[in-house]
C-alpha cells in the first residue's frame, strides 16, 4: 500500500512533470496530448491529497503536526533553510481544495481552450501554477514559502498575459506582477529581520515564541536601536504586508479585478484556491506569531474589513460579469482577512475567527470556481462579458443555470448550502469578539453579496433574450465546460454540512502564548439575522430586476442615477488615481529623473570610455604598422626620457 510520504511526493511530482513535458515536448505538437498529460497528471495528484486526507483525519494523527519530508536546501550562518512538506489540518485542506480545483480548471480548459493555437502552453502553465502553490501550502517554513509565493506570482505573470497579443492583458499582467511585487519586497524584508531576530525559518519555531523573552535584549536596525521584541512586531507587519498584496486588501487590490484579461480558467483558479487565498493562509499559517503581536491582528481586522464593504459596494453596480465576481472575490476574501483579526479581544485571543476563516477558504474555493467556470461559458456562448447583453439564458443552458442558482445560493449564505455554514460563523466571531462595528459592516455585506449575486442571476438567465446569438438558437452547453461546473456544484451545496464538524473539532491553531477566553457570548440569533438579510437584498434584486414591474424599476434606477452611484460605477475612480499617480510620479517624476541619469551621466561615462578605448586602439594600432624608422625614432626618444627623468629628484 501506498505510504504517506509516496502520496505527499505525488502531489507534487505530477504537475511538475507535466509542466516540464508539456512545456518541452508537447505544447507545439499535440493539444490534445497536452490536454490529456495535464488532465492526468492533475487528476493523480487530486487522488493523492484526497487519500491523504482521509488516512490523516481518520487515523488518528489530526490535529497534530508532521513533516512527510524534508531536504535541505541552504544554510544561512548557525541556521539552515530547508524545503519539505508539512501537513496539519490547514496544509491538507489546502492540498485537497488546490488540487481538485486544478483538475476541474484543467478539464474545463479542454472545452474553453478548443482552437487556441497555443492550448499546450497554456497546459503547461496551469501545472507550473498548480505546483507552485502546492509547495507554498506545504512549506515548513517561511524561506521555502517566500520561494514558491515568488513562483505564484510568475506564474501569474504569465498566465494573465497569456494571450500577449492583447494590449490589455499585457498591461493587467504586469500590473499584478508590478503591486504583489511591491508587497513582496516588504515580505522578504519582515522574513530578514524575524529570522535574524530569530535565528530560524521555521513555522514552528515562529509559532512558539513569546514577546517576553526578547524584551531584554536589543538590536540595531542603523537608524535606530530598538529591543527584539520591537523588532519582532514591526516584523510581523512586513511580513503581513507580503499577504497584504498577494490577496489584493486595499488599496493594493486593483491588481485583481484587471487580471480578468486572462483566459476564464485562470481567473477561476487565481480567484478559487490559489495566488489570492496565499494572503489568507500566510496569516493563517502564522496566527500564534501574529497573536503574540496584538497590535498587528488589529491591522489586520482593519484591513479585511474595509476591503469586504468596499468591494461589495462596487460590485453592485458592474455590468461585466467577471468583475462583479472579481469584487465578490475582494469582499470575501475580507471576510476572511477580518476574521484572523477579530480573534484578539483586547488582551486575550478567541480562536474561533481563525477556524472560521479557513472553513471559509474551504467552502468558498469550491462555489467561487464553479462561479467563474459558469461566467466563462456564459462568455463562451454569447462572445460577451456585458450582462447587459445576455438575458433568457435560462432554457439554452438549464445545466447551467441550476448550478448557478446553487453556487450563488451558497455564496448568499442561505441554509442549507455551504456558504452560510462558513460566513455566518465568520459573523458570529465578530461579534463574540465584541467588534460590534465589524459585525454590523459584516451583515450588510452579507445582504450587498445576495444583491449583486442575484441581480448577475436575474440578468443572465431571466428575461427576454438581449442578444442576437440568444435569440437565434445558436446558444448551447458545452459537455466539456458543463461538467466540472456540475462536479463543483455539489461541494458547493453539500462542504458545509460535510465540513462542520470536522472544522470545528480539528481546525485550531495550535498554541498560542497567549490569553484565551474560554467563554464566549451566545448568540443564537446571528444566523437567522443574516438569512433574514439575506432574503430582503434576494427580493430587491428580484424586484428592480426579474419582477414584472422590473422594467418601470429599471428605468426609475436609471434615471435617478445620480454622481454616487457614477462614482461607485467607476470604483471611486480608484484607477484613476492610481493611474495618474503612476504617470505623473512614477514614469514623470521618478523614471525621467532615472532617464536623464542613464542618458547624460551613465550614457556620457560610457560613450567616453568607447572613445577613449577607441583612440588608443588607433594609437596602438599606428605604433604596430611594421614601419621600422617610426621603431628606431620611439626607440631613441624612450632612451632620452628615460635618462633625463631617471636624473630627476623624486
Amino acid at each position: 500500500m501506498i505510504n504517506d510520504v509516496t502520496l505527499s511526493y505525488l502531489i507534487f511530482i505530477l504537475p511538475l512533470l507535466s509542466f516540464v513535458v508539456n512545456g518541452l515536448f508537447l505544447c507545439r505538437k499535440s493539444d490534445k496530448a497536452a490536454a490529456a498529460m495535464g488532465i492526468s497528471a492533475n487528476g493523480i495528484a487530486a487522488i493523492s491529497a484526497i487519500i491523504l486526507a482521509v488516512h490523516y483525519f481518520t487515523s488518528g494523527l489530526a490535529p497534530q503536526k508532521a513533516i512527510l519530508f524534508e531536504h535541505e536546501f541552504i544554510p544561512f550562518g548557525n541556521f539552515l533553510a530547508n524545503i519539505g512538506c508539512l501537513i496539519d489540518p490547514l496544509s491538507i485542506m489546502m492540498l485537497v481544495v488546490v488540487t481538485f480545483i486544478s483538475f476541474m480548471v484543467n478539464i474545463y480548459s479542454v472545452g474553453y481552450m478548443r482552437g487556441d493555437r497555443a492550448t499546450g502552453r497554456f497546459f503547461a502553465l496551469l501545472s507550473l501554477f498548480s505546483f507552485s502553490m502546492l509547495g507554498l501550502v506545504a512549506a515548513t517554513n517561511l524561506f521555502q514559502m517566500f520561494i514558491f509565493w515568488e513562483l505564484v506570482g510568475v506564474s501569474s505573470y504569465l498566465l494573465i498575459g497569456f494571450w500577449y497579443h492583447k494590449p490589455s492583458a499585457v498591461s493587467a499582467s504586469k500590473q499584478a506582477f508590478i503591486l504583489t511585487r511591491f508587497a513582496d519586497s516588504f515580505f522578504l524584508l519582515g522574513i530578514v529581520l524575524v529570522s535574524y531576530v530569530v535565528q530560524s525559518f521555521d513555522f514552528a519555531t515562529l509559532n512558539d515564541l513569546t514577546l517576553s523573552s526578547f524584551k531584554a535584549e536589543t538590536i540595531d536596525l542603523g537608524l535606530l536601536v530598538v529591543s527584539k521584541a520591537d523588532a519582532l512586531i514591526l516584523g510581523s507587519v512586513l511580513i503581513f504586508t507580503g499577504g497584504w498584496g498577494k490577496s489584493a486588501m486595499f488599496p493594493m487590490h486593483i491588481w485583481l479585478p484587471n487580471a480578468m484579461e486572462g483566459p476564464t480558467p485562470v481567473s477561476s483558479i487565481i480567484h478559487s484556491a490559489t495566488m489570492v487565498v496565499a494572503g489568507v493562509y500566510l496569516v493563517a499559517r502564522l496566527f500564534p506569531f501574529f497573536a503574540i503581536c496584538g497590535s498587528t491582528l488589529t491591522l489586520i481586522m482593519i484591513v479585511g474589513a474595509f476591503t469586504m464593504v468596499f468591494a461589495a459596494v462596487i460590485a453592485c453596480t458592474q455590468k461585466d460579469i467577471k468583475r462583479i465576481l472579481a469584487y465578490s472575490t475582494l469582499s470575501q476574501l475580507g471576510y476572511m482577512m477580518f476574521a484572523l483579526g477579530v480573534c484578539q479581544v483586547g488582551q486575550t485571543i478567541v480562536t474561533t475567527g481563525w477556524t472560521a476563516s479557513t472553513f471559509h477558504i474551504f467552502t468558498h474555493a469550491f462555489f467561487k470556481c464553479s462561479l467563474f467556470l459558469i461566467a466563462g461559458s456564459l462568455i463562451h456562448q454569447v462572445h460577451t462579458n456585458d450582462l447587459d447583453a445576455m438575458g433568457g439564458l435560462r432554457k439554452k443552458m438549464p445545466w447551467t443555470y441550476w448550478c448557478t442558482l446553487i453556487s450563488i445560493l451558497a455564496i448568499s449564505g442561505i441554509p442549507p448550502f455551504s456558504g452560510f455554514f462558513s460566513k455566518d460563523e465568520i459573523i458570529l466571531a465578530a461579534f463574540q469578539g465584541h467588534h460590534y462595528v465589524v459585525f454590523g459592516l459584516a451583515l450588510l455585506t452579507s445582504g450587498l453579496t445576495t444583491f449583486y449575486m442575484f441581480r448577475l442571476f436575474f440578468l443572465a438567465f431571466h428575461g427576454e433574450p438581449r442578444h442576437e446569438g440568444v435569440k437565434a438558437g445558436h446558444v448551447h452547453e458545452d459537455f466539456a465546460m458543463t461538467l466540472p461546473i456540475v462536479i463543483l456544484a455539489i461541494p458547493a451545496l453539500l462542504s458545509g454540512i460535510a465540513g462542520k464538524s470536522l472544522f470545528a473539532a480539528f481546525f485550531v491553531p495550535g498554541k498560542i502564548h497567549a490569553p484565551q477566553l474560554v467563554k464566549l457570548a451566545e448568540a443564537s440569533w446571528i444566523p437567522f439575522a443574516a438569512v433574514a438579510i439575506a432574503i430582503i437584498a434576494l427580493a430587491l434584486a428580484w424586484f428592480f430586476y426579474a419582477s414584472p414591474k422590473a422594467r418601470i424599476a429599471k428605468a426609475l434606477d436609471e434615471s435617478n442615477r445620480s454622481g454616487i452611484y457614477k462614482t461607485v460605477y467607476h470604483k471611486f475612480y480608484f484607477d484613476e488615481m492610481y493611474y495618474a499617480v503612476v504617470r505623473q510620479f512614477v514614469i514623470g517624476g521618478v523614471a525621467r529623473v532615472a532617464r536623464f541619469i542613464e542618458d547624460y551621466i551613465v550614457g556620457t561615462l560610457v560613450n567616453f570610455s568607447v572613445w577613449f578605448i577607441h583612440k588608443l586602439g588607433d594609437l596602438v594600432r599606428v605604433a604596430q604598422g611594421g614601419y621600422l624608422p617610426f621603431y628606431l625614432g620611439t626607440l631613441i626618444v624612450g632612451v632620452l626620457l628615460w635618462r633625463f627623468l631617471g636624473n630627476l629628484p623624486l
